[in-house]
């Protein structure tokens, strides 16, 4: 049965728009972009390198959020049947497929413009690229085709950082590939946490989630095998020479968490559970890049 939404207040058309954006999703984006930037950089930037990473983060932004409002046309009739997304404002039939498509495109066009004339071409064309990645490869082709949608689809999600060096630089270091390294892995136990104890909405939406299409014990083992390499990926930063002790330290801990969650996941399974293990997998690349951030700064 499909969520009744129609009791809903309805909300300003200004958040209406602000909704398709994802807010939540894009901060996480830009801060994972803003740490790239700052690692690009060594030392205290100066402030035109700062008037450079602003204007980076804006234009990122503004692409980013034409892929989530893209994202809600496509899905908008599996938004609608689950509880997770059922208040989007296409599910609610609230704003047309034109009006998105515009506001999108719109997006689109304003950070690509910023990007290629006041950060550098290479970032604009990253950053589109994975635009293109995330809104038509992963959401049009892989998602409904494939469990491992977002094991290949990861990619595109970690991106940022690769975007913040480009745009400090002009071009992509080894430094950038480890930070994607790390996402791209971190993103299957995240996701794939939430997909376990919202198995139901993705089973009723049509869509071949892991769990759906291989079962809770399968989808466990991987998170757990996943956390693994992770950790491993995670002491990158140090092993290369990106960081120092502090890093060391704030990864180690917050990778025995990860693994602990998706050991206890693997052992003994609750939606209570998973949902602590997909707020941990939050904390876990928050708090990682926070340290980075620190580390660079302070030692």
């Amino acid at each position: 049965m499909t969520p009744d939404t129609t009791s809903l207040p309805t909300p300003s058309v200004f958040r209406q728009f602000y909704a398709l954006t994802k807010p939540r999703v894009i901060q996480l984006i830009v801060f994972c972009a803003l740490i790239g930037m700052v690692l690009a950089v060594p030392g205290l930037p100066t402030p035109q390198q700062v008037g450079l990473a602003v204007t980076a983060c804006i234009g990122i932004w503004l692409v980013a959020a034409a892929a989530a409002a893209f994202n809600c046309i496509v899905e908008q009739g599996i938004d609608a049947k689950m509880k997770r997304t059922a208040w989007r404002p296409t599910a609610r039939g609230e704003l047309s497929n034109t009006q998105t498509l515009l506001f999108s495109a719109a997006l689109c066009a304003a950070g690509s413009v910023l990007l290629y004339v006041w950060v550098n071409p290479l970032t604009m064309w990253l950053t589109f690229a994975t635009f293109v990645g995330y809104a038509v490869v992963y959401t049009v082709i892989l998602k409904p085709l494939t469990p491992q949608n977002i094991v290949i689809g990861g990619a595109s999600g970690a991106m940022p950082p690769v975007l913040g060096w480009a745009a400090m630089t002009g071009d992509v270091g080894p430094e950038a590939m480890i930070l994607f390294l790390i996402i791209f892995l971190w993103t299957p136990p995240h996701f794939w946490a939430l997909a376990l104890y919202r198995v139901e909405d993705y089973r009723k939406s049509g869509l071949p989630m892991l769990p759906v299409t291989h079962g809770s014990e399968f989808t466990r083992l991987q998170i757990l095998l996943y956390t693994f390499v992770l950790f491993a990926a995670c002491l990158l930063p140090f092993v290369y020479g990106m960081s120092s002790w502090l890093y060391l330290v704030a990864a180690v801990v917050l990778s025995i968490g990860f693994c602990l969650y998706a050991w206890w996941l693997w052992r003994n399974y609750s939606d209570a559970l998973a949902r602590k293990t997909f707020r941990f997998s939050l904390i876990h690349l928050s708090v990682l890049f926070a340290a980075l951030l620190l580390d660079h700064y302070l030692l």
